[in-house]
């Protein structure tokens, strides 16, 4: 790899590397465009109107309110893009979230999730575009308005607007989240390889979330290169998920007692509700993202199964780590270590930058457990899952499919993500509804018949252009 590269600020959505937390009000448009004559060129036409917010905007000072655009691959072709005639999109991206049926076995989007039930991203409810608009919280319903004041309603019509929660830290369950995200190495200083990749790294190359720079493989993956309209662009994941508040605290409360429940929980997502990670891997002085998984390889104080620890296995290249240079041959020849503790690829090829957002109220964990009076009364509480990578089948699918649904993550066998999974049987029928974890006492608990908690209900692939890359796309 070479030296330090050009990336630019100017050129890029601020999305890639900002959250906007400080921005409590957001919503998600959904829009597609028509297919009469001249639909194509008057949503081009307003969106070329919009101001798109550039992550040099986003680093001068705080901003107020902040517009970007990111659009599916049907959404390009209504636009009179040429995507398919275009090298370097990823396939996934041209197939589309829920084009493929296969795509969805993969990513557990069957039974309760398949795309068929969704409210949008399937057939005449799949978007072209998405606008997130995020400003303060009594000001986001004018930033909306605004921008959709102009909006030419004969050439674009609405799939949804969707909102999200104005505290952005809890996600409905009433676990603290977004806690842990990858160091992005903006100046292109790092070099991928050798010995110290053994040991687990937070600090991750440009290229695995931006697209034209160089990856943790250390070359520069394909990407759109023509006419310029990919570089400083990636790919947007919005998956929206509902969350059975009640059920999930209803269920662990029965299995564990109401005097217990918030234990498992915290096993089943692998951190305390707070955030702070369990106490038996939390180190001193080292925060709450400061803990490995090495030390605890048979997952007696952090199941192996559990939902940070599938999304996020926080290894190396060697789950042995470096032990000197005779040790490390051993090791890489297969000599050391066992099977089942080699079984998780390393983290560092499949990292993903979150940006999402909830949606709904965050109840109370011990009002939760308590029955509902009447399922119509309870407001609806998820999550808009939004991630940005560079890679959708090595990152997003990789994580979602391999480490997320698999019953099989780590050696495991009939568990999926105690949060996340379907629990639909798996291939010759195994049953997946298994959660496996010590107690307190070191001794071990096997919880079976878990009912699902998560339910996706919309979802898409978007790719999210650099500002060059927007007005390309976007000309006339």
């Amino acid at each position: 790899m070479s030296g330090r590269h050009d990336f630019a600020p100017e050129d890029a959505q601020a999305l890639v590397e900002r959250g906007f937390g400080s921005l409590h009000g957001a919503r998600y448009v959904l829009l597609r465009v028509g297919d009469a004559p001249g639909d194509a060129r008057e949503a081009r036409l307003w969106l070329r109107s919009l101001t798109v917010t550039s992550l040099a905007a986003a680093k001068v000072g705080r901003l107020k309110q902040v517009s970007q655009i990111a659009f599916t691959a049907a959404g390009l072709r209504a636009l009179d893009v040429p995507v398919d005639g275009i090298p370097g999109f990823a396939p996934e991206f041209l197939d589309g979230l829920a084009g493929d049926p296969s795509r969805s076995r993969r990513l557990g989007d069957v039974g309760p999730n398949d795309p068929s039930y969704w409210r949008w991203g399937y057939g005449a409810a799949e978007p072209h575009m998405l606008l997130i608009l995020l400003a303060e919280e009594d000001a986001i319903e004018d930033h909306l308005a605004q921008t959709l004041e102009s909006m030419p309603h004969a050439a674009c019509t609405l799939v949804a607007i969707n909102a999200a929660s104005t505290h952005v830290d809890r996600e409905p369950f009433g676990f603290v989240d977004g806690i842990s995200q990858p160091n992005v190495d903006w100046g292109g200083t790092l070099r991928p390889g050798g010995a110290k990749d053994r040991l687990y790294r937070d600090r991750i190359a440009l290229g695995e979330f931006v697209l034209g720079y160089p990856n943790e493989y250390g070359f520069v993956a394909d990407y759109p290169v023509a006419d310029g309209i990919g570089r400083n662009g990636t790919y947007l994941v919005y998956r929206q998920l509902k969350q059975d508040v009640a059920g999930f605290w209803g269920w662990i409360a029965e299995q564990a007692g109401r005097n217990k429940a918030i234990a498992l929980a915290e096993l089943m997502v692998g951190r305390r509700i707070d955030g702070d990670p369990l106490p038996a891997l939390e180190q001193a002085g080292k925060g709450r993202n400061g803990f490995l998984f090495g030390a605890d390889p048979d997952g007696i104080a952090c199941p192996i199964g559990a939902h940070i620890r599938r999304a996020n296995p926080r290894n190396g290249d060697d789950p042995q780590g470096r032990q000197g240079f005779l040790n490390d041959i051993l090791s890489s020849l297969g000599l050391k270590g066992t099977a089942v503790h080699d079984a998780v690829a390393s983290a560092r090829f499949h990292r993903l930058l979150r940006r999402g957002r909830p949606y709904g109220p965050v109840p109370d964990p011990w009002a939760s457990m308590m029955p509902a009076v009447s399922p119509d009364l309870v407001e609806e509480s998820g999550l808009h899952f939004i991630c940005l990578n560079a890679s959708l089948a090595r990152q997003f699918e990789f994580v979602q499919g391999s480490w997320i649904s698999s019953p099989y993550f780590a050696g495991l066998s009939g568990e999926q993500d105690p949060l996340l999974g379907n629990r639909c049987p798996a291939n010759g029928g195994l049953p997946t509804d298994a959660f496996a974890c010590h107690d307190a006492s070191g001794n071990p608990r096997l919880f079976s018949s878990m009912p699902h908690f998560v339910t996706v209900v919309g979802g898409a692939y978007f790719f999210l252009p650099g500002i060059a890359g927007l007005s390309r796309i976007l000309r006339d």
